[in-house]
């Protein structure tokens, strides 16, 4: 069975590892090689009684794996020590789509066998691979061992490595899987997503029945389609409503106001899931846009844009120079939605903006919060 994973995974060290010590600035970077190099620096604050250990989370199902991966935090935290801390890791094969396997990079100060008897049990019934890490030699030399199960239970070491430091990759990892992860370009990709959770989800059924049914749009409309995009409190409700009246216009919203009984469930999904929701929901606007726009102009509160902008934001980790170059294909339009005739970006200030959130006092999204306490997450 562990060679088969092996097979599935590729050469196992032809990827990189990143570790996220800090969410606002670049992993550390470090590499496999059957000689030794200079310490990582990864390793370089690890004290002499600290233990190492990683684990990824690996499964051929897109759903299963992003499921796991999404309550994998929770149960480490839950059963590891708590002089263990967890660290936000992920591989990858640089420049190469849809390689990255995300886990976790752990730093264990219990001294206690609680984290590996931990980490055995994930290996023997879950979806991952876990490696330790060693320092010996006189030169104090770190090692990778990727465990394996044996017949009867036990854990074995499957492979050895010398761990290296690796040069920071050219495109940011996250930016690999992004297409059809985190930002959907096709309606048929989202709908499968959700496809696939019909059992695990019940709700997928209902949102499915309800995009079922939903109104064909042409590639063309016969009025105009202004959609107004920008953050929450620049004005967009304010310009929308009186545009609406001065152009004698219809108003939509995206999301629209038919997905609301399922947000709130949604939102709790991990991202490949409450992504797909969101796409389809695009697709729902689309096709009242193309109804309404046979009839006069139609004002769209939000729109795909909204949708890209707030999943690539999210995934891309560290600073604002992570994100995809313009002109990246992850900012291309999907190429079955309606496209406007014209979109209206609204900015404002920090501050005034902060100061109409809060006389608003409603209830805000996991990610309407991060805006308002993350300076960076606002400029991605």
């Amino acid at each position: 069975m562990a060679r088969r994973m092996m097979s599935r995974l590729g050469q196992w060290s032809s990827y990189v590892f990143a570790v996220d010590f800090d969410t606002n600035s670049d992993p550390i970077y470090f590499a496999l090689a059957s000689k030794q190099s200079e310490r990582p620096q990864v390793f370089r604050n690890v004290l002499a009684d600290e233990m190492c250990y990683s684990l990824h989370v690996q499964s051929d199902d897109k759903i299963e794996r992003a499921k796991f991966y999404g309550g994998l935090k929770k149960k480490l935290s839950k059963e590891l020590p708590p002089e263990c801390t967890i660290l936000e890791m992920s591989i990858f094969q640089p420049n190469v789509k849809d390689s990255v396997i995300k886990g976790y990079f752990l730093k264990d100060a219990s001294k206690s066998s609680a984290t590996e008897r931990v980490l055995g049990e994930l290996l023997r019934n879950d979806p991952v691979y876990v490696c330790s890490y060693l320092c010996g030699g006189e030169d104090r030399q770190w090692s990778q061992h990727l465990w394996s199960n044996t017949e009867d239970g036990w854990v074995e070491v499957l492979e050895k490595y010398c761990v290296v430091p690796a040069e920071k990759p050219v495109h940011h990892p996250s930016t690999l899987n992004i297409i059809n992860y985190d930002v959907f370009y096709s309606f048929e990709d989202a709908y499968k997503v959700l496809q696939q959770c019909v059992d695990i989800i019940p709700e997928s059924k209902a949102v499915l029945e309800l995009v079922d049914q939903r109104l064909e749009s042409k590639e063309k409309t016969d009025f105009p389609v202004i959609v107004i995009e920008g953050l929450d409190a620049t004005g967009k409700t304010t310009l929308t409503e009186s545009l609406t009246e001065a152009l004698g216009a219809t108003l939509l919203k995206s999301p629209p106001q038919c997905l609301s009984p399922w947000r709130a469930r949604f939102d709790t999904e991990p991202p490949l899931i409450r992504r797909a929701f969101y796409a389809l929901g695009n697709y729902l606007t689309a096709g009242q846009i193309g109804q309404e726009a046979r009839q006069a102009p139609v004002i769209v509160d939000r729109y795909w844009h909204s949708t890209a902008a707030y999943a690539i934001a999210t995934a891309v980790g560290g600073k604002l120079g992570n994100l995809p170059q313009a002109g990246s294909e992850v900012y291309g339009w999907p190429g079955d939605l309606l496209r406007p005739s014209l979109v209206l970006m609204l900015s404002l200030s920090s501050q005034e903006r902060m100061r109409r959130l809060q006389v608003r006092g409603q209830d805000k999204t996991m990610e309407e919060e991060e805006l308002e306490a993350n300076h960076l997450f606002r400029q991605k």
